[in-house]
């Protein structure tokens, strides 16, 4: 697992280390990041069911300029601490041992606003359009953010709304997709 593209191009990443998380290969996170940006002039993003960190750090050097990483295991937040520190990226971003709802209460307290949301959520547990609703809910979406949805190519997730519609769905095996929705709140 290493850093695709950007500042950190080449930079190897720890990976949690027990099978509790689903690092994304670096073939899907390219496909991914060329549908969303590829690059970016700014912007802050929320990496919720982080794991080791890989998508948040991959905007990072994309050029966001903040994420918040939150996963509820310790290993993983310990492995996203370690790469933190070897891409001394520790003022652009905060990390959070914590459950993916009472992040997200935490952040709307502190009045946080994300452009770019990866929820990577273990398959099947998780529901996105719960997730979705507590984002919007919570206030915690710029104008026209973009929400990244890592899933199951058979997971059943929202269709087009008014507030989230889906501006693109990719593919990537048989068994990994990716469903991209962009936040408006005002149709």
């Amino acid at each position: 697992m290493r850093i695709v593209s950007g500042k950190y191009k080449g930079h190897r990443l720890k990976a949690v280390p027990h099978n509790k998380t689903r690092p994304t290969a670096d073939k899907v996170k390219e496909s991914l990041f060329h549908s969303i940006g590829p690059f970016f002039n700014e912007g802050k993003g929320l990496d919720l069911f982080a794991g080791s960190g890989n998508l948040g750090l991959e905007a990072l050097s994309r050029g966001l300029d903040h994420v918040v990483f939150v996963d509820h295991d310790y290993q993983s937040v310990q492995t996203i601490k370690a790469n933190i520190k070897a891409l001394q990226l520790e003022l652009q971003t905060e990390v959070y041992k914590n459950d993916a709802y009472r992040a997200l209460k935490a952040a709307a307290k502190r009045e946080k606003k994300f452009d770019y949301v990866f929820l990577d959520p273990p398959y099947e547990k998780i529901s996105y359009y719960n997730l979705m609703e507590t984002l919007k809910s919570q206030n915690l979406l710029s104008e026209g953010a973009t929400i990244i949805c890592e899933h199951a190519q058979g997971d059943e997730l929202p269709k087009s709304t008014e507030t989230f519609k889906i501006i693109k769905q990719i593919n990537h095996s048989n068994v990994i997709a990716n469903t991209i929705y962009r936040y408006n709140s005002r149709r």
